[in-house]
């Protein structure tokens, strides 16, 4: 059993002041394999005032210093990298070559990109051309609380650390206790790139605890958290009565438009296969596959067969595969969900309730594909995050634009198409922060973040060093 109990404040890792053992579960093997402190009040209160100290001499470093400092911590994660992605697979189940090349590797990117970005920000520029004695300026915001989930954790850690510090703020960490372990091997990356004391913080702990007590400081500057819906609400709330920031990257039920003038089997798959990646654990997965009326029997087709394909096997395990969900908690919720869906009359054409055969213990679960859903269903409605795609028809591109609408969340969406002019226009009429076209990746360093109840803000690139920064108008000097 390993023994992570410890804090990293003001530059040393410390123990605990009023923490709680709280063990870290494999969820292959539902059996605990390290134990980290639930830290309390004084913990966090410790974290804060560290950050806060250090920030009058941190937020006045010049980009290139900060540019410095970020070059040497992807040094250093690359290093490490080995050591992340086992954290990584052990914590929340990614498979080992998965958790290598996508999860860790993910958290290289968004540092490259912030690196990259950094270069190009005028931190001071004239109001407009030609006027003199008329600046804006852009100044680091102050103490940030990061509060980053489970699911993706390198890079949703990288997306906010790597942004704060390239906009000059300094940080308390409180990353997911379900997931913590990753985040302790990037403190120790942190340790070893050489940041000064108090510039990064870290403190272990539960959002009712740690998550509440750093949303509501009057020490905290701005707040940015990526979870879900629900307590995103609670975290908008806690921070009003202080009047700070807040930043979120919250849940999404992202629909793919598929049209008959595309390549629908190659779409359907790569769609389905999407929808499975991380075991459904993405909050842009599209979960909601529209699919035009004349396409729509040989996408449940296609879908079923690569659900049907997809290997569920242990994270340890070396391929391409998926592993299990996160925790008892989650597994119990994504069965009760696809009993939702069989009870309300969808039709269940792959997977289904239970384990995959063989697979007894650890929380695994079938790639299930459903067709026939409406839109009122619990399925389409709420946020499964596990392997559960499910497949409407529609009968006009209005009508999938409608139904693609008809959602509180506004995360992603995905369109195939052969046509262009189509594509332009469907993507010009979707509520959605990002759309992907016909399996186009985003490029890092783009802007990840939604419309609706999918959130506030955005993180990557410029425009994720811009949330942790305050706009200054000064007059008068020439």
């Amino acid at each position: 059993m390993l023994d992570k109990t410890k804090f990293y404040i003001d530059g040393h890792w410390v123990a605990p002041i009023d923490g709680t053992d709280f063990p870290v579960i494999n969820p292959a093997t539902e059996d605990a394999f390290a134990t980290i402190s639930l830290g309390g009040q004084k913990d966090a209160e410790a974290a804060i005032a560290a950050a806060k100290a250090a920030f009058p001499a941190w937020s006045v470093t010049t980009p290139q210093t900060r540019i410095g400092y970020l070059e040497k911590l992807l040094a250093v994660y690359d290093a490490r990298s080995q050591d992340m992605a086992q954290a990584i697979s052990s914590e929340m189940g990614a498979p080992i070559d998965m958790s290598l090349s996508d999860q860790a590797g993910s958290g290289r990117g968004h540092l490259k990109a912030f690196i990259r970005a950094l270069g190009s920000v005028e931190f001071q520029r004239p109001l407009r051309p030609g006027v003199e004695g008329q600046d804006v300026v852009f100044e680091a915001a102050g103490v940030a609380a990061l509060i980053t989930p489970w699911n993706w954790p390198m890079n949703q850690v990288m997306l906010k650390v790597g942004a704060a510090i390239a906009a000059g703020c300094t940080m308390v960490l409180k990353p997911s206790e379900i997931a913590p372990m990753s985040s302790i091997v990037f403190a120790e990356c942190i340790d070893a790139a050489g940041l000064p004391a108090g510039v990064f913080n870290m403190v272990n702990g539960d959002g009712a605890g740690v998550g509440s007590l750093l949303s509501a400081h009057p020490d905290i500057d701005v707040v940015s958290f990526t979870g879900s819906t629900r307590a995103g609400i609670l975290i908008s709330k806690a921070a009003a009565d202080t009047v700070k920031t807040v930043s979120l990257e919250l849940g999404g039920k992202s629909p793919n438009l598929v049209f008959d003038d595309c390549d629908v089997a190659a779409a359907v798959a790569r769609g389905a296969a999407f929808c499975f990646n991380n075991t459904g654990q993405s909050c842009n997965a599209a979960s909601r596959m529209l699919v035009e009326r004349s396409a729509y029997e040989q996408a449940i087709e296609v879908a079923a067969a690569t659900a049907t394909a997809t290997t569920v096997d242990l994270p340890s395990k070396p391929g391409n595969h998926i592993g299990p969900l996160v925790s008892e908690t989650q597994f119990n919720k994504v069965q009760w969900l696809i009993q939702s869906g069989i009870d309300e009359g969808a039709r269940v054409v792959a997977g289904g309730v239970g384990r995959p055969d063989g697979l007894n213990r650890g929380w695994f679960v079938k790639p299930t594909v459903f067709a026939d859903t409406t839109q009122e269903m619990t399925i389409i409605r709420e946020e499964i995050f596990g392997p559960v795609l499910s497949i409407m028809p529609f009968d006009s591109e209005d009508e999938a634009i409608a139904m693609a609408n008809d959602t509180p969340y506004g995360l992603a969406a995905y369109i195939q198409t052969g046509d262009m002019d189509r594509a332009r226009r469907v993507a010009a009429q979707l509520r959605a922060g990002m759309i992907q076209v016909n399996g186009a990746s985003r490029l890092s360093g783009s802007p990840f973040g939604g419309y609706k109840q999918s959130g506030v803000g955005r993180e990557g690139g410029m425009w994720g060093i811009e949330e942790f920064l305050e706009i200054k108008t000064i007059s008068g000097i020439v």
